[in-house]
């Protein structure tokens, strides 16, 4: 995630799935940031839909439902399904039982709000063995700033102290150590590192948390990093896509635009054309206006074209990626909450071709799912890309290997 907010199995990708892109118009609730002069919802999805139509996505081999998973998709119900598609935000171990049993959710969110004794207790690990499916459980652990395990004790330098200090070597073996804390306690998917190429002063909303500002760099730090949480069992998650680095301001706050396509693909997106060649590591999509890729009004994060970029490594020379992809933070961060309540926010991302939303609360799941069910119905959402979204989601859980 940006700042303030915010696996297991090391997995072989071997077919590039289809992302099937489609527009979303839920019925929108009020905004909680009170006062938005966020566009209306009736715009905002007209220009949803436009962004969608525009897009271009990879092409499927072999269909899901004659081919992986097709056995483990088939046990689970439409909604099932699309619960897998959301990690949420958990206060402590009531909540997190609370909304695992109730809905099936895919994961949880392990927030500076949460209370830690959900891991140092072993509850977390215990929700997840017995649920349906086991979780996802994530963290924000990025060392620096964004530490949110410091309270127990799981702390590290900077990004940019790393890289300043440290070599690719001695980095691996520090994340490894890490990751092997996180692991037991449970944790199973650290939202880092930050790939963000980086010349802002070191409190501001990337700043320290860059490995630097010089691609190459950043490339060998954040590829060394991952390789350690790798070692221990945990699934890296490289963020944000398509680069937060040499942004206008802090998405938490409001809409961030970044310097134009044409110039992200000489800095920003250079580490992601090696660090998306990795088998078995996540992506972040950010809430960036991109100028000559995303258009004026809809961020990267719900941005059907931005997506697909990053599935097909096409518009700046990349891999194609059939790795989970992410949103950021989908309701507590000002570039998205001031414009699209929850309900309509978490279609529009998963439309766009995000496997996982991701949001902060637990209030609000069953309702979002409500949404989800009506979007796939409407066709707006198609089973299919759930069904492949799913698959990846298995995959990176480890109940897949195929």
């Amino acid at each position: 995630m940006a700042f303030s907010r915010m696996t297991a199995a090391a997995l072989r990708r071997t077919a590039i799935c289809a992302v099937s892109l489609g527009a979303v118009a839920t019925t929108a609730v009020a905004c909680t940031n009170g006062g938005s002069t966020g566009p209306s919802v009736t715009s905002s999805t007209s220009a949803y839909s436009s962004a969608v139509s525009s897009s271009s996505a990879a092409s499927s081999a072999v269909p899901v439902a004659n081919g992986c998973g097709a056995t483990e998709l088939a046990k689970m119900t439409r909604r099932e399904k699309l619960a897998q598609m959301l990690v949420i935000g958990v206060t402590g171990t009531a909540d997190a039982e609370r909304i695992v049993q109730s809905e099936k959710v895919g994961g949880v969110f392990i927030g500076s709000w949460t209370d830690l004794s959900i891991l140092t207790s072993g509850a977390m690990e215990r929700i997840s063995r017995t649920s349906k499916t086991p979780l996802m459980v994530t963290v924000d652990q990025e060392g620096g700033r964004v530490s949110r395990l410091n309270k127990i004790g799981i702390d590290s330098p900077s990004a940019r102290e790393l890289a300043a200090t440290r070599t690719p070597a001695q980095t691996r073996v520090l994340a490894a150590s890490i990751g092997k804390r996180l692991k037991r306690l449970g944790i199973t998917v650290d939202f880092a590192p930050d790939a963000d190429v980086s010349n802002e002063s070191d409190d501001e909303v990337i700043g320290d948390r860059s490995f630097s500002n010089d691609p190459e760099t950043v490339t060998k730090y954040a590829q060394a990093f991952a390789q350690g949480l790798q070692d221990a069992g945990i699934m890296p998650v490289f963020k944000h896509f398509p680069g937060h680095g040499h942004g206008s301001g802090d998405s938490h706050t409001g809409t961030v635009r970044t310097p134009p396509l044409a110039q992200l693909r000489t800095s920003d997106l250079v580490p992601y054309r090696t660090l998306l060649t990795m088998p078995g590591v996540g992506a972040m999509v950010g809430h960036l206006i991109v100028p000559g890729l995303t258009g004026t009004e809809l961020p990267a994060s719900v941005n059907a074209r931005a997506i697909a970029m990053l599935r097909t490594g096409k518009g700046y020379r990349g891999p194609a990626f059939n790795g989970v992809v992410f949103s950021d933070d989908l309701s507590g961060m000002a570039a998205i909450s001031a414009k699209y309540p929850i309900e309509q926010a978490v279609p529009m991302a998963l439309s766009a071709g995000s496997d996982v939303a991701l949001w902060l609360s637990t209030d609000k799941v069953s309702t979002v799912l409500d949404a989800l069910e009506r979007a796939v119905a409407r066709k707006t959402l198609s089973e299919a890309k759930v069904d492949r979204s799913v698959v990846r989601i298995l995959r990176a859980k480890g109940v897949l290997n195929c």
